[in-house]
This record gives C-alpha cells, sequence and structure tokens, in this order.
C-alpha cells in the first residue's frame, strides 16, 4: 500500500513540475486554461493530503473527482481503473474467469439467482436460492455489496473455490468445490422455429463474435428446420461492440452498402462503415422487434434495416444512444472510455435522444425538441424523423406490470417460492406443457399471505403527493371526501388485487419456475408462446401482401406520444 501511495504521491509531484514549465511556456493559450487548472488541483489534493484531519485515501478521493469530472459531459464517458478491467473485458467479449451464476443481493444476503446451464456452478450441483455462507474461508454476512462476492467467485481459470451454501429444506449448510472455468456466456440465448416457416432469432448483447453466431443460428434454421423467414428479437440489449452490429446487419444486405457513419469533433473519428462481404439472405422476409431498452449497436442494426427497407420493425421505440465510445490507455493499466462521435444511420438521422452537450441549470438534460426534428426518407421513399432511436413500422403499446407483480418480484416472493417448490419437487413437465395450476397459485398465495407481504400502489404514492399539494394550498378541507374516497379505492388489497392480476401473476411465476428446471432457454422458449410481439410479427409473417405495405414509399414513420 505504501509503494502504491509513493506512486500516486511522485505522479503529482511530476505533474506539478511539468504544469510549471506549462505555465510559463503559454500563457495565451488553452493550454494554459488546462495547465492552470491541472496545477490547482494538484496543489489542492497536497494540502488535503497534509492537512485534513483524517487519513484521507489517495487512489479513492481521486477516483472520485475524476468520476464527478464525467459525470459533467455524458454517462458513456468514464474511467476504467486497472481492478475494473476484468469487468469491461467481460462487456465486450462475453467471457470471464469463474463458476458460470448470476449472483444477487437478497436484504442482508447474497444468494445464487441463476446459475448458467452447462457452466461449473450449475455441474457441481448449486441452485438458484442457495444463500452463500463462506467462498475460500471468507465469511459472506458482513460483505456490503454484490461486487464482493463477486470478485470472491470469479479468478484464474483452472483454480478451485470452496464454497459453503445454505439451501432451503437443508438443515446443515452444503459445501462444494468448484473449479473455475472460463466463462463465456452466449450472445444468442435461444434461436428456434416459431412455426414450418418463421424462424427465431434472439441476441442478447453485441460481444465479440456475435456475429458470427448469429450467422451460425440462421444458417442452421434455413438448412435443417426449412425457415422461409425470420424474427430477430432485439428487445432489452443494451448493444456492445460496433463492428459487430456492422457484421449483422450486412447479414441482410449486400457487400457496400452503408450500414452507418460516425461524426465527431476531431476529423480522425469519422468513419462510413460499409457492408464488407457478400450477404447471407437479402430476399428472405425479415421482422426486427425492439422495445424501449434496445440501445446503440441495437439501433444501428435496427436503423439500417429501417432506411434500407429491408424489413418491417415491430415494438416500442427504441432507447436513443447514439455516441461512440472509444477506448483509451492511461497509466498503470487503466483506461478512459471515451465519447468521440454520433452514430448516423444511412438516412443520415442520427439516433441520440438526449443533448448532453447542452445542459439546464440545474444539470439535468432535455430530449431534442419537436423543432429541432428533421425529417428524412428511407431508400425506398419512406418518411423517418430523429429525435431520438428508432420508431417502430408498427408500434405496440408496452405493457406495465401491476404495482402487486412489481412488489411479489422486488420483495423476492415470486423468487422465494420457487425455491421452496423446487425443494418439494424434483421435475416438472417439458417447457411446452407445464402451466400454473389452481393448486399451485392458491400454494403461492398462501405462502405469500403467511409472510405478511404488504405493498404500496403508484397511484397511492402519486395521491400523497396531491393530497400535500392540496394543502398547501388549503383546497384539501374542500374536497377532504372526495380525497378520503379516493385513497380508499386506490388502497391495495391483497385478497382483491391477487385475484385480479392473477394471469399477470401466474406468467412471472411461470418464468421463475421454467428457468429452475429447463434454465434460460427453456425459459425464453415458454415466454414466446403468449409474446404479444411474437404473435404480431407471425400475423405479419403470415400475410405477404401487409408485410410489404409497411414498406412502400410514402408512408410515414413517426413516433406518435
Amino acid at each position: 500500500m505504501k509503494k502504491k501511495y509513493t506512486k500516486i504521491v511522485v505522479s503529482f509531484v511530476i505533474l506539478g513540475t511539468l504544469m510549471v514549465g506549462l505555465l510559463s511556456f503559454n500563457r495565451d493559450s488553452k493550454n494554459f486554461t488546462i495547465a492552470k487548472n491541472l496545477d490547482i488541483y494538484y496543489s489542492l489534493f497536497r494540502e488535503l493530503n497534509l492537512f485534513y484531519v483524517d487519513s484521507i485515501s489517495p487512489d479513492k478521493i481521486v477516483k472520485t473527482s475524476i468520476d464527478k469530472m464525467l459525470e459533467t459531459l455524458d454517462p458513456y464517458t468514464v474511467y476504467i481503473p486497472e481492478q475494473d478491467m476484468d469487468d469491461f473485458e467481460f462487456m465486450t467479449t462475453g467471457e470471464y474467469g469463474g463458476i458460470g451464476a448470476v449472483i444477487s443481493k437478497h436484504d442482508s444476503l447474497v444468494v445464487v439467482a441463476e446459475p448458467y446451464e452447462g457452466f461449473p456452478a450449475q455441474k457441481t450441483g448449486l441452485k438458484a436460492g442457495d444463500v452463500f455462507v463462506e467462498i475460500d474461508g471468507v465469511k459472506i454476512q458482513g460483505l456490503k455489496k454484490v461486487e464482493e462476492v463477486s470478485n470472491l467467485l470469479k479468478g484464474t481459470v483452472g483454480e478451485e473455490v470452496k464454497i459453503k451454501v445454505s439451501r432451503f429444506g437443508e438443515k446443515k449448510p452444503l459445501t462444494f468445490k468448484v473449479k473455475r472455468e472460463k466463462i463465456h456466456v452466449d450472445a444468442v440465448p435461444y434461436y428456434g422455429m416459431l412455426n414450418d416457416e418463421v424462424g427465431y432469432v434472439r441476441l442478447k448483447s453485441f460481444t465479440l463474435n456475435c456475429g458470427d453466431d448469429v450467422k451460425r443460428a440462421i444458417l442452421e434454421l434455413k438448412e435443417k428446420h426449412h425457415a422461409k423467414k425470420l424474427v430477430f428479437d432485439l428487445r432489452s440489449n443494451p448493444g456492445g461492440l460496433l463492428i459487430e452490429a456492422v457484421k449483422i446487419a450486412n447479414l441482410f444486405v449486400n457487400k457496400g452498402e452503408e450500414i452507418v457513419s460516425t461524426k465527431g469533433k476531431v476529423s480522425t473519428w469519422d468513419k462510413v462503415y460499409k457492408a464488407p462481404v457478400a450477404p447471407l439472405d437479402t430476399l428472405m422476409p425479415l421482422v426486427v422487434l425492439v422495445n424501449r431498452g434496445s440501445a446503440s449497436a441495437s439501433e444501428i442494426v435496427t436503423g439500417a434495416i429501417q432506411d434500407l427497407d429491408r424489413g418491417v420493425v415491430i415494438g416500442n421505440r427504441t432507447f436513443g444512444k447514439g455516441l461512440v465510445q472509444t477506448t483509451r490507455d492511461l497509466s498503470y493499466n487503466s483506461k478512459l472510455k471515451v465519447t468521440t462521435a454520433k452514430y448516423y444511420i444511412p438516412s443520415g438521422r442520427c439516433i441520440q435522444a438526449l443533448d448532453y452537450s447542452h445542459r439546464n441549470d440545474d444539470g439535468s438534460v432535455g430530449t431534442i425538441p419537436d423543432s429541432l426534428i428533421t425529417e428524412f426518407n428511407t431508400r425506398g421513399g419512406r418518411k423517418v424523423y430523429d429525435g431520438g432511436g428508432i420508431t417502430p413500422d408498427l408500434e405496440i403499446k408496452p405493457e406495465y406490470f401491476s404495482s402487486i407483480s412489481i412488489n411479489l418480484i422486488r420483495e423476492f416472493m415470486i423468487f422465494d417460492y420457487a425455491t421452496k417448490f423446487v425443494a418439494e419437487h424434483k421435475e416438472i413437465p417439458s417447457v411446452q406443457d407445464f402451466e400454473i395450476t389452481d393448486d399451485i397459485y392458491n400454494d403461492f398465495v398462501s405462502y405469500v399471505t403467511k409472510h405478511d407481504f404488504t405493498y404500496e400502489s403508484v397511484s397511492e404514492k402519486l395521491l400523497e403527493r396531491v393530497v400535500a399539494k392540496a394543502k398547501k394550498e388549503k383546497y384539501y378541507d374542500l374536497s377532504k371526501d372526495d380525497f378520503d374516497a379516493l385513497k380508499k379505492k386506490l388502497a391495495p388489497n391483497l385478497e382483491k388485487d391477487i385475484k385480479a392480476f392473477k394471469p399477470e401473476i401466474c406468467d412471472l411465476l411461470k418464468g421463475e419456475l421454467i428457468v429452475r428446471y429447463y434454465y434460460q432457454k427453456g425459459q425464453i422458449k415458454s415466454a414466446l408462446k403468449d409474446d404479444i410481439e411474437i404473435k404480431k410479427a407471425k400475423e405479419l409473417l403470415a400475410n405477404m401482401d401487409e408485410y410489404k405495405e409497411y414498406l412502400e414509399a410514402g408512408r410515414v414513420i413517426k413516433h406518435e406520444d
């Protein structure tokens, strides 16, 4: 620690010396302003370190200052210290050394949320719901963050980690010796046939070589299952590597077609990305599914498909992240991920929704105003607009969960019941046949009731704010009876709500139980059966006249709030 501290102090001394040199070198240039402020920063740090009443952590205080500085720019320009490089590599490659499990915080406990099928955690016998007690002798109870537990589980490939867990239904803790492996999380968690003609591929992230994974999936659907049409699911895909977005769009459009371009302050970052190779299929009818969680690389693929009139986009308007990041190496094995440009899709429109370069007085940022939204045209003459994200050709209003459902998830009622259910049932019917029976649902209701589950509705919270405002403005007494009657109607009623929202709760419960027995692939396959967007995509692909109408010239694609 002393050595590391010395390095930091030496670095600041060198920095200070350089700043003095720069100050005397050019007082009239922009460099002077930069050098002056860095010199002030160095002086402040030195005085703080010498005279502050308590000991300070140089690493922590410098990182905090860096993070706060970058927060004034945009959320994607970030400093990545050496200790966070593993997480950064995982985001870009989908690979890490570990046991292959999702973990989460459950009150004061840290639990296995989901073991990945076929990886060490699952093969060794760890199950969702297991509570971590010790990892290699380190007691977990005192650890405050999930990241601390995650770091204990990660490590060198081939090394063994000793994990002690408590499990529902077991009187004593169980101990597992798990050998760490190179964990590669599939970017394509599921693909299959929706019917005799329509294939389906879900892509959950744009990690390294995911374009090859998508290509293999489509080829298999075409060659082995004779798929003639395709639904490509990019819902809740946050994006990733730009080059993979280009590769994936290239599967559907001709070599040489422009997919995306980048433009920034420094002309070095201005670049046009074109489809580099011959496509896989330019004729197969294509539907792309998106939602508000589809961002960045997802929007590049979706935007290119729409602008080149290659397929029909179904779902909700996408996130609107059109900023390009580049990583720059810093000293001591750290990196800066910095926004260098904006994305522009083939029609010329930018997909960025928020304007981080012009902040309000309170530091907030706004969406692109209607007065600045510009009309563009797809290749075939359809009218499209910028202003943030990709507006689907066929918009489907998003469905929102009820307050009771949200709170059943938030309070781990569904998760904990599933843990109990698995302990009592060794198996369930197949993914296609499993349903939540009345017996299972009634047992779940009984479980929730016994655990004194209470919740508050969003409407109730909003009403409280209205009442507070009415009291402040002295209108409350005039309408007290009306407020009281409305409050009574909006007050959560467990017995009433658990019946009224039974279908919704059953879907959530079914999904959690399916993932326990059949893992992620089973959960996705099960959810497709009642998926509204999937249903609409199948209907559209079954009616090619309607499909072609969505691609006709003159059509206007604009989001209406």
